[in-house]
């Protein structure tokens, strides 16, 4: 599967964009409130329909009147709308056409070849159904009805959708190892894109926040594809304070979305600093590998085991990043490059593995048998059946008689099992547990 175009919903505020985003990817990542105006940024995610996929992007609202940050919300949507494949036109079926409405569809109009789909939300029950008509006078015709809180209409509004996606496997990346580096201001990303690549293909400078954009770089190396995407140096929250940055952390944040190994990039000169562990969050929270990349070495001051003493620093700032593979270089000097690529290639394996049902199913089975579940929360826990239900990240899901009696320290336990065993060191992994049905398997 591949993914088939961009998708960006905008409208006015408060006509239900992110209850729409939300119903898409079937999860609550944008936030939702009654709260006027609440989205600002943009927001990116994966959806899939019917075996399609493409990328969604939530928008904030689109206002006339000089309302805080109703600049930025401007410029953060046409960004969205530059980018997009097909536009989502939302309005609220409940508060009737508004000017806000107006002004949207007036932008829409000039914005030449772009696909636009018309959908009227909050549309909840037959008797609103006569609501939408005063909304042909905005010249994008009959517009769909939908209920993103009941579900109503979403169906047919992804249908639309999909027939207007522009093909599939749109991605330049497919079957390419794709990698991004990402890093606070001036730590050497782009150095360290320049020295992979053996030329200056991106622009490098003292000057913190050079890079504004993410720039994707294919090339080869020894004989495996890859794509190496340079991004903006990510500032701290309360120092993002021009647009353009702004701009920069979400192409940033876009481009680990995109990618499947992330590279850390922390200047060794310097040490580990507290905007280092937000940075990596990123990559974590998109559920990626990391490798981190002390770079700089050169500049640091190499007393006795300098890089265990770096190394344990690193692993007491990112005990979540245990799996996460050490590499000291310089983008001047360019030592371990090759050690580097090893590591990419390494956890782009572990990222995209799949194990075999029967032999997981053992696994567990000896590892009950070696580490009995502690009594928690009123019972013990028993593993019943396990399957690996998807790959990047491998995640797997247990048959339990009951998810409450899994304590965190045997689903660590189960965790260094699984990893050992299938050799995936270098990838982060899911455990979920799911009730057992009756009837079910058993191991």
């Amino acid at each position: 599967m591949g993914i088939e175009g961009k998708v960006a919903i905008v409208g006015a505020p408060s006509t239900g964009k992110s209850t729409i985003f939300n119903r898409f990817i079937q999860e609550r990542r944008s936030i939702v409130a009654d709260e006027y105006g609440i989205t600002r940024d943009r927001l990116y995610a994966k959806c899939e329909w019917l075996g399609h996929e493409f990328m969604l992007i939530d928008t904030g609202g689109l206002e006339i009147k000089d309302a805080p940050f109703s600049r930025e919300i401007h410029a953060q949507v046409e960004l969205a709308v530059d980018e997009a494949d097909v536009i989502v036109f939302l309005v609220n079926g409940q508060t009737g056409v508004t000017q806000n409405d107006r002004a949207v569809a007036k932008y829409l109009h000039r914005a030449n070849g772009k696909k636009v789909i018309f959908a009227c939300n909050k549309i909840d029950n037959l008797e609103m159904r006569d609501n939408i008509y005063e909304f042909f006078s905005l010249g994008f015709g009959e517009p769909i009805v939908v209920s993103g809180v009941h579900g109503i209409g979403i169906g047919d509004l992804l249908d639309k959708i999909i027939s207007e996606l522009p093909g599939k496997n749109i991605e330049l990346n497919e079957g390419k190892i794709t990698f991004c580096f990402i890093g606070r201001p001036n730590v050497g990303k782009s150095s360290m894109t320049n020295a992979i690549l053996g030329e200056s293909r991106v622009i490098v400078s003292d000057i913190p926040g050079t890079t504004r954009d993410s720039i994707d770089t294919p090339f080869t190396r020894n004989g495996k594809n890859y794509v190496c995407v340079d991004t903006a140096g990510l500032k701290k929250r309360g120092k993002i304070y021009e647009a353009i940055d702004k701009y920069a952390a979400l192409r940033a944040f876009d481009a680990v979305a995109r990618s499947e190994v992330a590279i850390l990039v922390i200047d060794g000169s310097k040490g580990v600093l507290d905007q280092d562990r937000h940075v990596v969050s990123i990559a974590t929270e998109n559920d990626k590998p990391v490798v981190i990349v002390v770079n700089k070495w050169d500049l640091h001051s190499h007393e006795q085991d300098a890089q265990k003493k770096f190394t344990d620093e690193l692993r007491t700032y990112f005990k979540f990043l245990d799996y996460a593979p050490v590499i000291f270089t310089s983008a001047t000097t360019k030592p371990n490059l090759n050690l580097l690529f090893k590591c990419i290639d390494k956890c782009y394996e572990d990222f995209n593995k799949r194990v075999q049902t029967s032999i997981l199913n053992q696994v567990l089975l000896d590892a009950q048998i070696m580490n009995e579940p502690p009594d928690f929360n009123g019972g013990r826990l028993k593993i019943n059946y396990a399957s690996q239900v998807k790959a990047c990240p491998p995640t797997f899901v247990l048959f339990v008689n009951n998810p409450k009696f899994m304590h965190f320290s045997y689903e660590r336990y189960l965790d260094n099992i699984i990893r050992k065993t299938f050799h995936l060191e270098n990838t982060p992994l899911k455990i979920l547990c799911r009730k057992k049905s009756k009837g079910g398997a058993k191991l």
